[in-house]
Formats: C-alpha cells, sequence, structure tokens
C-alpha cells in the first residue's frame, strides 16, 4: 500500500504534499523501530489505517488559514501530521502525555519541513491557550475526553461548522454518545472512503 491511496482520495494535493506524503511510509517506519508508536502488525498498512483515516477529518472540516487546531493524544502523530500536511496554512499543537510520541512527532515534523507543527509532551488540561479546533482519535470515550478540552475554544467562528471538537471514532456509538450527554453530529467515513476499514470508524463533531 503506498501513499497513492492518499492521492485517489484528495487528487488536488501539489507536488510537495505528495512527496511529504509519500515519505511518511519510509520515516515511520524508521522510528517505530525505535520507538514503538503504531502497532507492528499495522505499519504495512500506514496510508490506511493511520494517514487516510486521519484524514477523515478534512473530508468534514477543511481547515482555513490562520486557524488553530489541538492535536489531544497524538501518540506518534495521529490525526496531526497528515492534516498539517494538508493544510499548510493552518497552525496544529501536537500534546501527549508521553514524552517519547512527541520525540518522534518532532523528528518527523523536522524532516519533512512542517513549518506549520508545533509538538509538546503535556497533558491537554494543562494547555492554556484558546484554539479553533481540537482533534483527537480515539483517545477516550467522549464524556471523559470534553472535560479536558471544554473551555479552550476560540469565541468566534470563521468555518462552516462553529469551532469545536472532530473525533475520530469506531463502532457502535449509542451508548458511548448517551452517556456523554453531548448535542453530537456523527459523520460516517464509509461514505468518503470505499476502504472496508472504514465501514464503522466516524468523525464525531461537538460544538465548543
Amino acid at each position: 500500500m503506498t501513499s497513492d491511496l492518499i492521492l485517489k482520495y484528495f487528487p488536488d494535493i501539489t507536488p510537495a504534499q505528495q512527496e511529504q506524503f509519500a515519505r511518511l511510509q519510509e520515516l515511520y517506519t524508521f522510528w517505530n523501530n525505535q520507538i514503538n508508536v503504531i502497532s507492528r502488525k499495522d505499519i504495512d498498512l500506514l496510508y490506511e489505517r493511520h494517514i487516510l483515516h486521519s484524514l477523515g477529518i478534512a473530508k468534514v472540516m477543511s481547515f482555513l488559514p490562520g486557524e488553530t487546531v489541538l492535536d489531544v493524544g497524538t501518540g506518534g502523530g495521529f490525526p496531526g501530521i497528515p492534516l498539517a500536511i494538508l493544510f499548510p496554512k493552518t497552525q496544529f499543537h501536537l500534546v501527549d502525555s508521553i514524552g517519547k510520541k512527541i520525540k518522534v512527532v518532532n523528528e518527523v515534523a523536522a524532516a519533512l519541513s512542517l513549518t506549520n507543527v508545533k509538538a509538546t509532551h503535556q497533558r491537554a488540561e494543562e494547555i492554556k491557550q484558546r484554539f479553533d479546533f481540537v482533534v483527537s482519535r480515539a483517545v477516550t470515550q467522549l464524556k471523559d475526553f470534553y472535560p479536558w478540552v471544554k473551555g479552550k475554544f476560540n469565541k468566534e467562528s470563521k468555518n462552516t461548522l462553529p469551532n469545536g471538537i472532530l473525533y475520530l471514532k469506531g463502532g457502535d456509538l449509542k451508548q458511548e454518545i448517551a452517556e456523554s450527554g453531548l448535542a453530537v453530529q456523527q459523520f460516517y467515513l464509509s461514505q468518503y472512503f470505499a476502504e472496508e476499514f472504514f465501514e464503522t470508524k466516524q468523525v464525531i463533531y461537538v460544538k465548543g
């Protein structure tokens, strides 16, 4: 599986972006051997299960130049790194409570010359800045996640959806959404991507 998968669904990316996406396999294979950030069985499916999955958020929301996005519990840089490649004029702040994972993020961002990525070793609750959007990928239950980022949103919204959370989740989420008590919108990635992996994958939007 190659970066052609990205081109299939995002045909308008520039040659420079194509090259950045193409380099991710080599970079993550190298760093995953040093610091395990992706399950070993998934490294060969990196473009489908990590990169394209991360870009599912881009099918729901096109971030604008100058907007700011916080990626909570980014792990090795997902969804933040693929989104930062796709939206080079949007500023991304990637955080994780595990320092060695942030080391990988910083190394990958540096190798790709991603000047719109900042990565820090801290918990979401410790962050004082405000953002337009918060993104994340299945870090925890929605009811536990929301309090971490509540109050971290800029008041003024400029995009098609008001500032808020775009959360990648999978499976049957009825109970989780009910327990959260939040008003959510569900976007099914099977509407955008044909691969079987995306059958139960969703982007959950919660207004900030």
